[in-house]
């Protein structure tokens, strides 16, 4: 564990001090947020985040090339760099995006694309830990493969609407992931705890640690295509490294672990991002609009919406991830009974906090409208009179302005 954690130091060092560099670029190169109506930030910001996080993720992944406990992941496989190749793509795409605001039509083909590199590396769904499931044909395992990279990709870029959301979620997801596969590493290969997927996951969780300092609000730079699409590229092919690559029933025999982890945890993982996107391709389409059509009704808007304040509402969004990710990984670490209370009661807690601001909103409007004996939503002026309260007067909703977020694009 030693090396992994010191593979996530470096990558969070280097996009931690890469990112203002960027921050520099971006405004020279005119990829820079501008300040619309339904916008959060009140000032232009810069969005080439991203290229910070990749150039973490190298600087990690090429460190490792050179470490002796990683050689048997270089010397079985390219799937390192194959990761690594496809990430660049579409880190160049997504740069490409934040400059010139490419259709969405170019964004699609140049995430087929990246998926594809990727899979011709040897990062390919080639089988479903359930049943002993394997797919029969090469084609319909690289069309899986990209269905997966792609969806991950895109879902990502969806939650990618307020400050840390993205980098936070995919941080903390990341976090149980790279504990599952260290622990399957040491249980499948006692002798050898070198794992691809452990050091992607290393990877990633350091570079979006390192690029958090810099995106939390009130952000001084966001990631943009660029960083939303590295990063669900990132954790789609550690997932498909796990769930394709590893025959669970081998360590379950040793450790017991349950063979529908691998499929379920990566889906924990990216739930809030995947719930997110699935809701607002319904909902567009319903309404007869495309599904990448921006909107005001993410998830996080909801939230905003219900009374949560920015922090706060990207604060239980955390939360849920944490809920569902650990909630999932404390399977392996625990008999089941345990394992199903503690998701029981850290789902319990998550409820109690998603859903509190408006209920404490009413609690305090009715105490405050039956004290003063006035309707409540009104307040009394200095002159008298009694005038409906606006957002700007309750502190409560005046952060919840229904605004999406420039820095998501779909």
């Amino acid at each position: 564990m030693k090396v992994y954690l010191t593979l996530l130091v470096i990558a969070a060092l280097v996009t931690y001090a890469t990112t203002p560099a960027m921050r520099h670029l971006a405004a020279r190169v005119g990829a820079v947020t501008a300040v619309r109506e339904r916008d959060v930030h009140k000032v232009p910001i810069a969005r080439l985040g991203g290229v910070a996080i990749f150039l973490g993720l190298a600087g990690a992944i090429a460190l490792s090339s050179n470490i002796p406990f990683l050689e048997p992941v270089f010397e079985t496989s390219s799937g390192a760099w194959s990761v690594l190749a496809g990430a660049g793509l579409v880190c160049l795409l997504g740069l490409a995006d934040d400059i010139w605001d490419l259709d969405w039509m170019a964004k699609l083909a140049g995430q087929v694309l990246a998926a594809l590199v990727m899979a011709w590396g040897g990062v390919q769904l080639v089988s479903v830990p359930i049943f002993g499931l394997t797919i029969g044909s090469s084609y319909l395992s690289l069309a899986a493969t990209v269905i997966v990279v792609v969806v991950a990709m895109n879902a990502v870029n969806f939650v990618d609407g307020l400050d840390g959301l993205a980098a936070g979620v995919i941080a903390i997801g990341g976090a149980a992931f790279l504990t599952y596969t260290y622990v399957l590493a040491r249980s499948a290969s006692p002798g050898d705890y070198s794992s691809l997927a452990s050091l992607v996951l290393a990877a990633l969780v350091g570079a979006c640690l390192g690029f958090l300092p810099h995106n939390l609000h009130p952000a001084r730079i966001f990631m943009g295509d660029s960083g939303s699409m590295v990063l669900g590229l990132v954790i789609a092919g550690a997932a498909i490294i796990v769930t394709g690559q590893i025959d669970p029933e081998v360590v379950s025999q040793r450790e017991r672990i349950p063979a529908f982890i691998p499929i379920v945890l990566p889906l924990m993982v990216v739930a809030v991002p995947l719930i997110d996107m699935t809701a607002a391709v319904i909902r567009r389409t319903l309404k007869g609009q495309s599904p990448f059509m921006p909107d005001a009704h993410h998830l996080h808007h909801v939230l905003l919406r219900a009374g949560h304040s920015h922090r706060w509402a990207v604060s239980v969004l955390y939360l849920w991830t944490f809920v569902l990710s650990f909630g999932t990984v404390s399977i392996v670490f625990l008999p089941l009974g345990a394992a199903l209370v503690l998701a029981g009661v850290g789902l319990t807690v998550a409820f109690i906090v998603t859903f509190s601001p408006p209920l404490r909103r009413r609690l305090s409007r009715g105490w405050r409208a039956a004290g003063r004996g006035v309707k409540p939503l009104q307040r009394l002026t200095p002159e008298g009179r009694h005038d409906r309260e606006t957002d700007e007067d309750n502190p409560a909703t005046a952060s919840a302005a229904p605004h999406p977020k420039t820095q998501e694009t779909s």
